[in-house]
């Protein structure tokens, strides 16, 4: 019964249809996975996209966790003697656990507070009698609870027992505690003040030494901030409201009379407050501020680490990969197309000039031997003067020559997974096969690399590890199931992240594709042990063997819907490779005839769309980038340079930016574009190319800042404005084609760009 309800109280949540909640609860149920339930599975959820399926699976969770502790709640208080029909309906009823913990707060089992000791000396009916403030005389009431022998010696020390029992009462009260959480949730103010003699060793939290801001809007990476200055003793720390209208509330609820009585339970109330319920209070808005900020923290890194796991790939080219050194020198390795690794070296091009004219023909002779088509720089230490070398080299045939963001490799190159795929090699030989593949294909070498590691994310050491872990594993599952997995090619650890395997079945495809042979099928995939057809129904559609007997095992079309292709082709008297390679042919398919009981419009529409592009890699077209000749170290740069730059990470207030001096630069929010923008999303994305402003370098701090509004030149010049996509922003209804415009290039023009580093 429980679960009908939660499915109508998600569906109403998420504007969406009980039963597409309940197709969604029934095939997680089942073991089906988000990609495969948004892939393969439309006509039962009515099309619902990965980020709706993920919310009623997020959702159901908590409702049944909500559920346990309700019944939980509810056993505990039937076996006290506790629980009443009206009880029993108050808890039920409960919409959150924060509402469910203050109605099971007065039953709780407790431990020995004032209240329980003013109850043990029989002082509870006075505070019950002062409570209900009909006007009695105080001190006249509690004359008949004065007892030596339970150390009541007077009337005020029966009075102050009585306020201690109403202090607890005001402070279990459910309305009350509702009432102070929403003013302290939307009312309080944050305030940080450094520690006395910390400043020095503070330094870098300098900015909430002293620093107050609404709890309402008050943005993820400073709550996250002043926490972990907190912690680190550099900070203290406060979440209140204003006091009298905390008070004023409590008041309004429990002060009914105006006489001596009521002055005692207004004494009680104060009491509660500083003693009780603010402290109470402001533990839980720290728990509800820490929860939102890591939610905050937790979505922008996963966008980026999206972001950067579906960066476009070089492909399948012949790489040398270099891990750059100055004293060490540089690891060299070339790869083939497959990244295996076939030879390894290293150079030392920072040396004398003999030196680095007997390097540079070794790099070209290695390069002729393994026919290199690419040459990936680590953008680490000695990156921009390794990469000046290899750009130097007179290639007898055209190298690219192509920095990469090196974050994570190190972490790589010690770890099981490396040892396991290299041991015969050491640290810097791994890590120089990771640059290099991580050209060819980011998505597959990122993959084996804890995605905390990889650099994109913002305290990402302070938000909840369990949390995050869950949130990187999805992004994870779906970038690797959004682009496919080729089947004969693919690491263990690529393997693991598909829909319906682990890392168990993974070495085994592993271990019986180096047994047998590559797969010359998805049927083959039967023959793994412990890969059943519930895997097989989970991972074949995502899943590419690209010289495959069927031609549909290169594409995304599931196996469950190749008798549908083959009666299309049949009924045009076609192959399914003729099929697929005629657009008119296809064109004359009449989707709406194939429909069946469990196959609807939306599994044919995409059936049509992958046989037009069967197995098309849905990442961008890779662009070479290159930084500025002669901006190598943060002391090159001058204040108004116009460069170029990578994004590499993103931020609530901001984007950092790489523009090869081995410091990325803060692209401030404010500085993002001619227009105001909530979100540095709206604008960037990870990897993106860009152009940037030096505004302020600051050598002592090793700080950046850049600006990427559009210079007056470029406003001049009417250059086309691109979204983070790197299209053409749409034209606006009315809006005319702007032809081609010739530049005229002037001399100062010429000098301002030969002096930003461009060619």
């Amino acid at each position: 019964m429980e679960t009908e309800s939660f499915i109508s109280k998600i569906a109403a949540e998420l504007k969406i249809t009980a039963g597409q909640v309940s197709a969604v609860s029934a095939l997680i149920e089942e073991g089906a996975t988000i990609p495969f339930i948004s892939r393969y599975r439309k006509e039962a959820t009515g099309s619902l996209d990965e980020v709706t399926v993920s919310a009623i699976r997020d959702r159901m969770v908590q409702l049944k966790d909500l559920f346990d502790r309700q019944a939980a709640i509810l056993k505990s208080l039937e076996k006290h003697g506790h629980l009443t029909d009206e009880l029993k309906k108050k808890v039920v009823e409960a919409e959150n656990l924060a509402t469910l913990e203050d109605i099971y707060l007065p039953y709780r089992p407790k431990r020995r507070t004032r209240a329980v000791m003013a109850r043990e000396k029989g002082l509870e009916p006075l505070a019950l009698l002062l409570l209900e403030q009909k006007g009695i005389d105080p001190n006249q009431a509690a004359q008949p609870f004065i007892d030596p022998e339970k150390s009541v010696e007077s009337e005020e020390d029966a009075l102050a027992g009585a306020r201690d029992i109403i202090a607890e009462i005001v402070s279990e009260n459910d309305e009350a505690r509702a009432r102070l959480r929403n003013l302290f949730f939307n009312k309080a103010t944050v305030k940080s003040r450094v520690m006395t003699k910390m400043e020095e060793k503070g330094a870098k939290f300098r900015d909430y030494f002293d620093w107050e801001e609404p709890i309402a809007a008050i943005p993820s990476h400073r709550m996250l901030a002043m926490r972990r200055g907190e912690k680190e003793m550099i900070l203290i720390m406060r979440i209140l409201p204003d006091e009298e209208t905390a008070l004023r509330i409590l008041d309004d609820l429990f002060i009914i009379g105006r006489g001596d009585d009521s002055a005692q339970v207004k004494l009680a109330i104060d009491d509660c407050y500083h003693r009780l319920l603010s402290i109470s209070m402001e533990t839980e808005t720290r728990l509800y501020a820490k929860k939102r900020a890591d939610a905050e923290a937790i979505r922008v890194f996963a966008d980026n680490l999206r972001q950067l796991l579906l960066s476009p790939p070089l492909g399948a080219r012949r790489v040398m990969g270099i891990d750059p050194g100055f004293r060490t020198g540089c690891k060299l390795v070339c790869l083939d197309r497959q990244g295996k690794l076939l030879h390894n070296d290293t150079i030392f091009p920072f040396m004398s000039e003999k030196k680095v004219l007997a390097e540079t023909e070794k790099v070209k002779k290695l390069c002729e031997q393994f026919k290199i088509e690419a040459i990936a720089v680590g953008n680490g230490t000695a990156g921009r003067e390794t990469e000046a070398f290899f750009r130097a080299i007179p290639f007898s045939k055209p190298v690219q020559v192509i920095m990469v963001n090196e974050s994570g490799a190190s972490i790589y190159s010690a770890s099981k997974v490396a040892r396991e795929e290299f041991p015969d090699y050491d640290l810097t030989v791994r890590g120089a096969v990771s640059i290099g593949r991580r050209l060819m294909d980011p998505l597959a070498e990122l993959v084996k690399i804890d995605p905390k590691s990889i650099g994109v994310g913002q305290y990402q050491h302070d938000v909840d590890q369990k949390l995050l872990k869950a949130a990187l594993d999805d992004v994870v599952m779906s970038c690797v199931n959004h682009v496919g997995v080729d089947l004969n090619r693919a690491s263990a650890q690529l393997l693991a992240y598909v829909s319906g395997l682990n890392a168990g079945i993974a070495r085994k495809i592993v271990l019986h594709r180096e047994a047998t042979g590559p797969f010359k099928s998805r049927q083959a995939l039967l023959d793994v042990t412990r890969l059943g057809p519930k895997a097989f129904e989970q991972c074949a559609g995502f899943l590419r063997i690209s010289d495959a007997e069927n031609p549909l095992d290169a594409s995304a079309v599931h196996p469950e819907s190749y008798h549908i292709v083959d009666a299309m082709a049949k009924d045009l008297g076609l192959t399914i490779s003729d099929l697929m390679n005629q657009p008119d042919a296809r064109s004359r398919i009449e989707v709406s005839r194939y429909v069946t009981d469990t196959v609807g419009i939306p599994t044919l529409n995409d059936i049509i769309e992958e046989l037009a592009k069967p197995g098309r890699d849905p990442r961008a077209q890779f662009e070479a980038f290159s930084f500025a000749d002669g901006i190598e170290k943060i002391q090159d740069l001058r204040e108004g340079m116009r460069l170029p730059g990578v994004v590499t990470n993103i931020t609530a207030f901001g984007a950092f930016v790489d523009i090869g001096v081995h410091q990325d630069g803060l692209v401030h929010i404010s500085q993002m574009a001619d227009r105001f923008i909530k979100s540095p999303g709206e604008v960037v994305k990870v990897q993106q190319q860009v152009s940037v402003t030096v505004l302020e370098v600051d050598l002592g701090r090793n700080r950046i800042a850049l600006s990427m509004k559009q210079s007056a030149a470029e406003k001049r010049d009417g250059r086309v404005k691109k979204t983070p996509t790197g299209k053409p922003r749409p034209r606006k209804a009315g809006e005319k084609k702007r032809g081609k415009q010739k530049l005229t290039v002037t001399n100062s023009m010429a000098e301002a760009l030969l002096r930003s580093g461009f060619k």
